[in-house]
């Protein structure tokens, strides 16, 4: 077959502020034939998209494309004029982005955007980009697909708005589609739907693509072959099979021994074994949006009724599909959404309602780390500013005090410390992720509430990154309590699991015995989670009562 994209020694360099070039990658060389699906993976700062953004002629800001050849479908993208690429973006090369939530313009309707490539290209009519909508939205299993075009990106869930953002790739049925990290914010439940749809899609139009992502397993259901890039080089290339069973290089065999993190079980701290009030006890929220009704609740009520605690220095998990309210949850315990019903207690104190309400030691003690690091860090501020705001407003600290606490926190994190010069649009995925870490651990709090804190982190930075989280709890007797969508992570690091479907709690366990679920949609959940074999997915065959009764429509 012959082949769609040939990179010949392609080459990116990168200027620093202090205006050093940097060559960030090294002479790489790769092809895709038609038709076929390429993965990419490696750590945050790899290369993976900027290889990746090089199909399109693209190159992030502060970068460049010095040297080499961009092949696609013929034409040397690096060659052709801005009007002539910006022909080719959209139509015969797409591209899903990472963070749905930057890509969406929050005063357009969704609808509009996802047929706006049709519509700038001249492609067909708007009566036949919106059928083409309606069946891709059928295709990616979004629920009520004949209106969820007329709502606004901040009416559906984070993981319903990345299924959308596919749908705007798609529409235009291009040849080549790049993916970012397509279903990091999506449940497993909803994941498998949509890599089943992606590949259909992908080969019924016979479109080839390039899959960028850390997760092995979603690697492993889609991809034909697997690159393994660190530090801007190809290490190793494979089909899917020859890499999974028979990996050669070191770092490869890494990151499949990273795969699976193994159960961690909170220090028993004398403390604990009196029989303290839990650190925090949720009983009965109810919250939701739009108007109040009569009985003093709001219309769509995200969550009902939720209760349950957490013991001082404990991890608890919570797990679901996306819109079952595991994010309002955590913003509800944040004060970022007063809740309508029920009661708060943080340290043995009831909290206000609103993060307005609260002292500063209550907001001190409780941090938060958010689901998109895109919108979570302020463009305009140097990540030194951003880590040096918590520690002036909590802590009071002077300029030389936050410079050197500011260099402590990067290597907590295990960033370099000139990152703290650099802007977050220089900064890949993880590298922002964890700056957002960064940024909850300045404040030195008592409980973390993490949602989705490892979910734009490869396999091997994200094992790191919840080494450090128990080392730091052993150390500071910390407390989290995790919103996540990735299994092996909430059983890596939770001490009990709550399991939540619909906005309520439908199922608590411990994770520690590997405790078998027994709520008809646990076990689907549970049952849903990939496995490193290509032929998982094909052979995946769940209980049909049960996706019935709670799959994601």
């Amino acid at each position: 077959m012959a082949n769609l994209v040939e990179i010949r020694d392609l080459k990116v360099e990168a200027t620093s502020d202090a205006g050093r070039v940097i060559e960030i990658i090294h002479g790489v060389s790769l092809d895709v034939a038609e038709g076929e699906i390429v993965a990419l993976i490696g750590e945050s700062g790899s290369g993976k998209t900027t290889i990746a953004l090089s199909l399109m002629g693209y190159a992030r800001t502060g970068c460049r494309i010095s040297g080499g050849r961009v092949m696609f479908a013929g034409r040397d993208m690096t060659q052709l004029s801005e009007r002539e690429k910006a022909a080719i973006r959209g139509t015969d090369v797409s591209y899903v982005p990472q963070s749905a939530a930057a890509a969406f313009n929050p005063a357009q309707t969704i609808m509009d955007q996802v047929i706006e490539i049709t519509r700038i290209h001249d492609l067909m009519p708007r009566p036949e980009a919106e059928r083409r909508a309606l069946e891709l939205f059928r295709a990616l299993n979004l629920p009520n697909p004949g209106t969820i075009g007329r709502r606004y990106p901040h009416q559906v869930s984070g993981g319903q708005l990345q299924r959308l953002s596919a749908a705007m790739a798609l529409i235009a049925d291009p040849k080549l589609v790049i993916f970012d990290e397509p279903t990091t914010a999506l449940d497993v439940t909803t994941q498998i739907e949509v890599l089943r749809a992606f590949k259909s899609v992908m080969k019924k139009g016979g479109m080839a693509g390039i899959y960028v992502s850390h997760d092995l397993a979603v690697v492993a259901q889609i991809a034909d072959r697997i690159v393994v890039l660190k530090g801007g080089e190809i290490l190793e290339v494979g089909t899917t099979q020859q890499v999974l069973d028979a990996p050669r290089h070191p770092y490869t065999r890494e990151l499949l021994s990273a795969f699976e993190p193994k159960h961690y079980a909170s220090p028993a701290r004398p403390e604990m074994t009196a029989r303290k009030p839990p650190l925090l006890d949720v009983l009965g929220i109810t919250a939701g949006y739009g108007p109040v009704q009569a009985d003093g609740l709001p219309l769509m009520r995200a969550l009902k009724s939720v209760s349950f605690r957490l013991e001082e220095g404990r991890n608890l998990g919570v797990i679901g599909e996306s819109g079952c309210g595991k994010s309002t949850l955590a913003r509800v315990i944040a004060g970022i959404l007063p809740q309508a019903k029920g009661d708060i207690i943080f340290d043995g104190r009831q909290m206000a309602r609103s993060a307005a309400g609260r002292q500063k030691e209550e907001l001190r003690k409780l941090q938060m780390v958010f689901q998109f690091a895109d919108t979570a860090l302020n463009p305009a501020k140097s990540i030194e500013d951003i880590l040096a705001r918590p520690l002036a407003f909590y802590h009071g600290m002077n300029r030389r005090q936050r410079e050197a606490r500011v260099c402590d926190l990067l290597d907590m994190v295990r960033l370099p410390r000139t990152v703290r010069h650099r802007r977050a649009a220089e900064l890949s995925g993880g590298q922002k992720q964890r700056v957002n870490l960064a940024r909850a651990l300045a404040a030195e709090p008592r409980l973390i509430l993490c949602d989705e804190i490892t979910s734009a982190l490869d396999t091997v930075v994200a094992a790191a990154i919840l080494d450090l989280l128990k080392e730091l709890q052993r150390e500071l007797g910390l407390s989290y309590m995790f919103i996540s969508h990735d299994l092996s992570t909430v059983q890596a690091i939770c001490d009990e699991v709550i399991v939540m479907y619909n906005g309520e709690k439908v199922e608590e366990m411990a994770t520690g015995l590997r405790q078998a679920p027994t709520h008809p949609y646990s076990r689907l959940l549970f049952s849903s989670v990939p496995k490193l074999d290509p032929r998982w997915l094909d052979s995946l065959e769940l209980d049909p009562e049960l996706v019935s009764a709670f799959a994601r429509r």
